[in-house]
């Protein structure tokens, strides 16, 4: 079943027309545009010359805005491919004609296989039908024979965790409730092909890690996946593929952690340093505040990608607005983009010393050759310790940068391999091999 095209999409485009909507009426309003127009028709034109007060319509533009254009991709069995691009991209629309809820406006689509999606909270129910109902009427729209449908039923329950809620309609059922049972029904009712839109974002985080888990296992199962996500950890830890959509055509396609970097890059002119001294509101409190962070590589220079084999810094300034009878603790935590954290650093210092209201300037080395090819984010913190633990912030995600692996001469490959090195981290290690016969 792999390698065989499940999607195929050549030159598709979806066009809206753009008009003028009419003011809202009120019934007064509408009395009077009546009025006027018997009183100045051309066969009453003689009653009256005066037009003040005449409310007039204008009829709604035709200007086009092209939601889609000439997008072309295609998605072998088995893929998990993420959809990624900022608000108004076209991601949501894609999905929406791919599930058939939308037609296109030009190009072509070819799909093999059944398809189950979840794109919006509900999508799909009834809302004066219960779940029971639902879950049969969902799988009787995808084809599926009542004694397949049953099969699966409990496998559904379960997942969802709404049992208790089962025979209530749904218009009952809380938002998170309403994605718990269509996600369920979708990923379980075999779909060879399942598009999940950002609606995951709804569930909380217990869920999202099940339902991650189930989209997996689809595709290991040789059935495709579309993710649309704004959580870059998500998409990397779950898909191979990734497409990035920008003003709705393609701006990049292919592996993942490309695709990404590519986005993070056109998002910021560099996602590798922050500065918020010229911001109205620092990230901090009353005891301290950041003011900026960066990365740089071996040259001092402020940058997003750092050679495998080079080392680099994370640097960060900040403000403590009062003496204290402790030195407080800045602190970096380090992740990498499948959510897992690396590591957490802070100085070994003496904490029990004094620190006086100043601006301060913080570096922590890392050594080339420690951590893996791939993209990492940085949290910057700091944390007084004069009143028990304080942290006076913590910035999530302030940095990333992207370590690359040219792959030729770099001294962690000395066997000439090739390929992806699995692993977060990557050190050169000491090592010692004896002939011992």
């Amino acid at each position: 079943m792999y390698g065989k095209k499940s999607i195929l999409v050549k030159r598709l485009g979806k066009k809206y027309k753009l008009g003028q909507r009419l003011p809202y009426l009120t019934i007064t309003d509408a009395i009077r545009n009546t009025l006027s127009t018997i009183l100045h028709s051309p066969a009453n034109s003689d009653l009256s010359g005066n037009e003040q007060g005449i409310i007039l319509q204008k009829a709604p533009g035709n200007e086009d805005f092209w939601a889609l254009r000439e997008i072309s991709f295609s998605i072998d069995s088995g893929d998990v491919v993420g959809i990624i691009g900022r608000n108004g991209a076209g991601k949501s629309t894609l999905l929406k004609i791919l599930s058939r809820i939308t037609s296109p406006s030009e190009g072509e689509i070819t799909i093999n296989g059944r398809v189950g999606s979840l794109l919006e909270v509900g999508t799909g129910f009834h809302p004066e039908l219960t779940g029971r109902e639902n879950i049969y009427l969902s799988g009787l729209i995808l084809g599926m024979r009542k004694h397949d449908i049953e099969e699966k039923f409990e496998e559904i329950i379960k997942f969802s965790g709404v049992e208790k809620y089962l025979d209530t309609p749904v218009k009952r059922y809380s938002s998170g409730m309403n994605v718990r049972l269509g996600f369920s029904v979708a990923a379980h009712l075999d779909p060879e092909i399942l598009l999940v839109d950002e609606v995951l974002a709804v569930g909380d985080a217990d869920f999202q890690k099940k339902c991650l888990g189930k989209m997996g296992e689809i595709s290991k199962g040789g059935r495709t996946v579309l993710f649309v996500s704004h959580s870059m950890p998500m998409i990397s830890s779950l898909c191979n593929q990734c497409i990035l959509l920008n003003n709705g055509r393609i701006q990049s396609k292919g592996e993942t952690k490309d695709v990404i970097a590519s986005y993070l890059l056109k998002d910021s002119s560099n996602p590798a340093f922050i500065d918020y001294t010229m911001s109205s509101r620092l990230p901090g409190d009353y005891l301290a505040t950041l003011l900026s962070g960066w990365i740089e590589n071996s040259h001092g220079d402020k940058t997003f990608e750092i050679n495998i084999n080079e080392p680099l810094r994370i640097c960060m300034r900040y403000r403590v607005l009062g003496d204290v009878p402790k030195i407080p603790s800045p602190n970096f935590h380090v992740y990498d983009y499948q959510g897992q954290c690396v590591f957490v650093t802070s100085p070994i210092i003496d904490y029990n010393k004094p620190c006086k209201a100043g601006e301060y300037f913080a570096v922590c080395e890392i050594p080339g050759n420690f951590l893996n090819d791939g993209l990492f984010s940085v949290h910057l913190a700091l944390t007084f310790h004069h009143t028990g633990e304080h942290v006076s912030f913590w910035e999530k995600h302030a940095l990333t940068f992207n370590i690359t692996d040219p792959i030729d001469n770099i001294i962690s490959r000395p066997t000439g391999y090739s390929g992806r090195i699995p692993g977060v981290i990557r050190p050169l290690l000491q090592w010692n091999i004896e002939c011992v016969t």
